[in-house]
């Protein structure tokens, strides 16, 4: 193995044709699918599903990709350190609930790295994405919470896939509500303050399972619900709809404005927000820094 074949094996999964991928290479065709047979005779596992259409990654692909791209991330952070040098992009994934914390302290990583080629993903997504996302190594780390409702399923899903979850802070539920909401003159709300409001969540999609949930209590009965994919929905229509969300009280004005407000809520509960990593992989040193950056923010 030769982090040359890995470069090529990723190219040819990024752009679905060894045909496109051999262009982008400037090498030979012929040459491009040698280096790849090579790359699977030594591994004895087919990497991709060849066929008219293009070709595609095969279960196994997937994942030996995932560590191919650590390996390439690695070298380039390598090469930069020492040589001052890089010839490919630096590469960064994470997958998140919505917490506008891990998006500031995603900014202050790139502050860090940026001044290089790079290609950061912030993913801001489904839990059960995000689980699936770092077991595939689709992203080196993943953002969630547990607690006493969720954290049976959510444990189990992560022993199934064998991942780790390391606790960063436990917050007391809050609420997210519209500066000019007819409940921000209180300082502590309650649920039965936000019953004649609309509640907003986000979609969890074909894994729509309290157990899943962003926010906490959501078995809890209400009239008016409104689920979104995205938190800039959700801001819009908390101030347009006098809705509310349930959460960890963490905002920053700077990322979000200053139209959005926490209040503590009066309940028996809580938050345990911490990252997801894959057990038998050791951290990259972007992804340490990462986390660290991320203490630093929260």
């Amino acid at each position: 193995m030769t982090l040359k074949q890995l470069h090529y094996a990723v190219t040819v999964a990024e752009t679905g044709s060894f045909t496109e991928a051999a262009k982008r290479l400037y090498i030979a065709q012929p040459s491009l699918t040698a280096a790849i047979r090579e790359l699977e005779k030594e591994y004895q596992i087919a990497l991709f599903n060849r066929s008219k259409k293009g070709v595609q990654l095969t279960p196994e692909g997937n994942e030996f990709l995932g560590y191919a791209r650590q390996l390439l991330d690695q070298a380039a952070l390598m090469e930069a350190r020492y040589t001052g040098m890089t010839e490919g992009k630096l590469r960064f994934h994470i997958s998140s609930q919505h917490y506008s914390f891990v998006v500031e302290a995603f900014v202050e990583l790139l502050k860090k790295y940026g001044s290089g080629k790079y290609e950061f993903h912030m993913r801001e997504t489904q839990t059960y994405e995000i689980i699936s996302d770092v077991a595939h190594l689709r992203s080196e780390i993943g953002i969630l919470y547990l607690n006493k409702f969720n954290e049976t399923v959510i444990r189990k899903a992560l022993r199934d896939n064998q991942l780790s979850f390391t606790p960063l802070f436990r917050a007391h539920p809050h609420v997210f509500i519209s500066i000019h909401s007819p409940l921000a003159h209180k300082d502590v709300l309650t649920l039965e303050d936000l019953r004649p409001y609309p509640r907003l969540s986000y979609e969890q999609g074909s894994h729509n399972s309290f157990y899943y949930s962003e926010e906490i209590l959501s078995t809890v009965e209400c009239d008016k619900e409104l689920v979104v994919c995205d938190r800039a929905t959700l801001f819009n229509l908390l101030i347009g709809m006098n809705g509310y969300t349930i959460c960890s009280g963490i905002i920053n004005d700077e990322l979000n404005g200053p139209n959005i407000i926490a209040k503590p809520l009066d309940v028996d509960d809580y938050m345990e927000i911490g990252y997801v990593l894959p057990q038998a992989m050791r951290p990259s040193q972007i992804t340490a820094d990462y986390i660290e950056i991320l203490k630093a923010v929260i």
